[in-house]
């Protein structure tokens, strides 16, 4: 099995290099991302590897058809970047539905910690023999309010660690977690209970027509004033335009972005040498109040060796037996999950 992958980085190839040895897919490395211009690249090929900010839209997916390609197979969870439904009836899509829910959970905590204390500019100041207090005062977790919208995996190990802080937890999301509530410190509610009473949100659903950016004008409108903003999901659920409103009329206290909803040309490269055009990130990036980073609360050597070892065994079990429990399938219901393995 012979597999192209698109937007490579260095830190992709030991554990994919690994795995795929053991179980004979054999992977092409290309830095580039998948997109109309690139997707000729595929020719040959079994298959397609990818990650959040490849491009798999109808065109590609017409043209991956075209050149043989049998099988995209997603190195994330997240699949916004791919039109499941044009997809369905032409080519299989798999993914890794969890690879380690505590590398993001944890980072978003991190995020958290270093905003409310100022870990940032002391580690700048101290750089610089400054050891003056003024401007650092920060406040305490224990008793504050998180509202968590998103109780798969990842949020679920995000409130065990608030719950370990002595935080109270709001919790939304369409399907509720059985045995998460449990009457005193964490219950679910409605969004706009969750709003009104959060001194911190933390995003940890996916990117959905629903979803899309469910933190907005309205929504920072009815959230108490001075709230934290937390999104380590998708860039997406946030707009950012809104967002930057929000800090500068000082409703939004203090933002914590691993994710941007226009990350896509910026992320993952270095452009220090360069005039950034995005004025909304260039703006949010110099407000003291905001932290950015960029799209890594999953780069742990944990998660990447899931990551690539989840990918390789789905790309296997298709090909071995035509069908993979963590296939994509519009068919299914809304793109989530197959639920038969057989839908085409």
């Amino acid at each position: 099995m012979r597999f192209a992958f698109f937007d490579t980085k260095p830190y992709d190839k030991p554990s994919f290099d690994k795995f795929g040895g053991e179980h004979g897919v054999k992977f092409k490395y290309f830095e580039t991302k998948l997109n109309e211009d690139t997707v000729e690249l595929a020719s040959g090929y079994d298959g397609v590897c990818v990650f959040v900010n490849d491009v798999v839209n109808a065109a590609v997916i017409d043209r991956l058809c075209e050149l043989g390609v049998k099988v995209v197979a997603l190195r994330c969870a997240g699949f916004n970047n791919v039109d499941m439904k044009h997809a369905f009836g032409k080519i299989h899509v798999l993914r890794v539905p969890a690879y380690s829910p505590y590398a993001v959970a944890e980072h978003a905590m991190a995020l958290l910690l270093t905003s409310i204390r100022r870990i940032h500019k002391a580690y700048i100041r101290t750089k610089d023999f400054n050891f003056s207090l003024s401007g650092m005062t920060g406040f305490d977790l224990h008793g504050k309010t998180v509202g968590v919208i998103g109780t798969g995996r990842i949020g679920r190990v995000f409130i065990d660690i608030c719950r370990g802080f002595g935080m109270k937890v709001l919790a939304f999301d369409k399907y509720h977690a059985e045995g998460l509530e449990d009457g005193d410190r964490v219950k679910y509610v409605g969004l706009d209970e969750l709003f009104a009473n959060s001194d911190i949100i933390s995003l940890h659903c996916p990117l959905t027509e629903e979803t899309y950016h469910i933190i907005g004008e309205d929504a920072l409108a009815k959230c108490k004033k001075g709230v934290v903003i937390i999104n380590t999901s998708r860039g997406a659920l946030v707009d950012a335009e809104a967002l930057l409103a929000g800090i500068k009329s000082r409703r939004v206290g203090a933002a914590c972005l691993d994710v941007y909803e226009e990350e896509s040309e910026l992320f993952f490269e270095d452009f220090s040498g360069h005039i950034i055009e995005d004025d909304i990130l260039a703006r949010l990036i110099s407000m003291p109040n905001v932290i950015v980073t960029s799209h890594q609360a999953f780069l742990t050597e944990e998660a990447l060796s899931n990551i690539a070892e989840t990918t390789v065994k789905n790309i296997v079990e298709f090909f071995k037996n035509r069908q993979c429990p963590n296939e994509l399938c519009y068919r299914c219901g809304a793109a989530e999950d197959c639920k038969t393995g057989k839908c085409f």
